[in-house]
């Protein structure tokens, strides 16, 4: 982990070389959520509800998955940028040294401008804090963070497993957007607002109902009795890293250089 805390000093160096381009960058970061919001802010207010959950709670959500998003697309970029490294050849570089595969190519990119987006999805997260007639216990607060955090490693896990399949695709495959800016759209809401199989799969193959739903209910104490299990669900979501670098390690061993 030392190692990755260089390359992350190196690289904010250098992208604060041009300072005025950063936090211009970090600017439209912070803007491009706000149509989502607005678009949610308005449905709720022609509508009220959205099957018994109302806005606040679902801003809640709102800003716990857009926090675990920015995080993991600040600090796993280089796993989400991944085919460039396969394309070019410069992934055997890496094999050499004698160092994980995993730190050098997280360590490879960092996109630090999405502080921006982060910076928003904090103040919706007061915001909705603020508002919601929660009784924040020492366990709830935990829970909390442990909901970001989780929500973290699902994204991460999501960007290895996308990495893992330019070794046979070589460049990246679209349809991977489907599980992570899908997945965070997707995740926005809770998740029983959708199809029975909608909500089984993002449970219990991607865990994002460990992040939001199940969590949820827990702080809004609506869990019915099953207090333990509801607030450590998103336990469920960072172990989901640990079957993903098992399988980025899979694709490691039948790697087959490009020749570029």
């Amino acid at each position: 982990m030392v190692l990755y805390f260089k390359y992350l000093l190196i690289l904010l160096k250098s992208q604060m070389q041009y300072r005025t381009s950063f936090w211009l960058l970090s600017l439209g970061q912070f803007f491009i959520p706000f149509s989502v919001f607005a678009g949610m802010y308005f449905m709720f207010e022609r509508f009220g509800q959205i099957k018994g959950w109302t806005f606040y709670e679902v801003t809640l959500i709102f800003a716990v998955i857009h926090m675990a998003f920015s995080i993991s697309e600040c600090l796993a970029r280089g796993f989400d940028a991944f085919s460039s490294l396969v394309a070019a050849g410069d992934f055997d570089r890496l094999l050499v040294r004698p160092r994980s595969t995993v730190v050098q190519v997280l360590g490879s990119k960092f996109e630090f401008t999405r502080i921006g987006r982060l910076a928003q999805s904090l103040i919706v997260l007061v915001w909705s804090v603020i508002h919601l007639p929660i009784d924040w216990t020492f366990l709830k607060m935990l829970t909390l963070l442990l909901m970001i955090l989780s929500g973290m490693f699902i994204f991460t896990g999501v960007f290895i497993l996308a990495a893992t399949l330019c070794f046979w695709t070589i460049q990246g495959l679209e349809v991977a957007n489907i599980f992570t800016d899908g997945g965070r759209e997707m995740s926005q809401y809770p998740l029983n607002i959708y199809h029975k199989w909608i909500t089984r799969f993002f449970t219990f193959v991607i865990p994002f109902g460990c992040v939001n739903y199940l969590p949820l209910l827990y702080l809004l104490d609506r869990n019915e009795g099953h207090d333990m299990l509801y607030m450590l669900s998103p336990v469920i979501g960072i172990l989901f890293i640990l079957p993903c670098l098992l399988v980025w390690h899979f694709g490691v061993r039948h790697y087959r250089s490009t020749g570029s």
